[in-house]
């Protein structure tokens, strides 16, 4: 996190509300992305109750340096909460289980300039919500491992393996989607170029 991105934080905090309302804009887009790919149709509501709650306990973060992955832990039980509420059986929807497509069969609202990277979109919306949560904000928003824990409320050991069997469901989603052999085999390129530039970004 910017080290001015903290000093925002922190002057909100301590009264500045114009701090708040910079700091909020940052990361507007963050959560625009977050969203947009695990909810079909306008995601405004869900941007604005998750920064509604970060206004509400914005002293409880504890470290101002992890504001990004704070707000993030906020989307995610705003978004389970958004799936429980739809789901045929609230008190027994499982994110370890079920897919934004069991819930909403839509389309995607994210619209891919190639048919491979469209199909690539589809597929997540196809593998468990919280496997698709772990998935994108790894190579989509480039969370670091402390962050993913933090986010995700799990130990590392734990988040490795979540990620591991996530790109194992995914693959499995994008060859029963794939319409022939040469888009299969291409989304599946797409897919290990995406994972090998998150991949080069973290080893360099």
């Amino acid at each position: 996190m910017p080290t001015e991105d903290v000093a925002l934080l922190l002057a909100w905090r301590a009264g500045d509300r114009d701090a708040g309302g910079d700091l909020i804009e940052r990361y507007a887009e963050t959560l625009l992305q977050f969203f947009r790919n695990k909810v079909s149709g306008p995601v405004d509501d869900l941007v604005q109750q998750t920064f509604l709650t970060c206004v509400e306990h914005r002293d409880d973060v504890r470290d101002p340096s992890r504001f990004r992955a704070y707000l993030l832990t906020v989307a995610r039980r705003v978004l389970l909460e958004h799936y429980r509420v739809r789901s045929r059986d609230r008190h027994h929807f499982d994110p370890l289980t079920t897919s934004v497509w069991d819930v909403d069969a839509s389309p995607s609202s994210i619209a891919a300039d190639r048919q491979e990277r469209q199909l690539l979109v589809e597929a997540l919306r196809r593998i468990p919500l919280d496997f698709q949560v772990a998935l994108e904000l790894y190579y989509w928003q480039d969370l670091s491992g402390p962050e993913l824990c933090e986010v995700l409320a799990l130990p590392e050991g734990t988040v490795r393996s979540r990620l591991r069997r996530g790109r194992e469901l995914l693959r499995s989603q994008i060859e029963a989607l794939a319409a022939d052999n040469a888009l299969l085999d291409a989304t599946l390129g797409e897919f290990e170029r995406w994972a090998d530039a998150v991949r080069d970004a973290v080893e360099h």
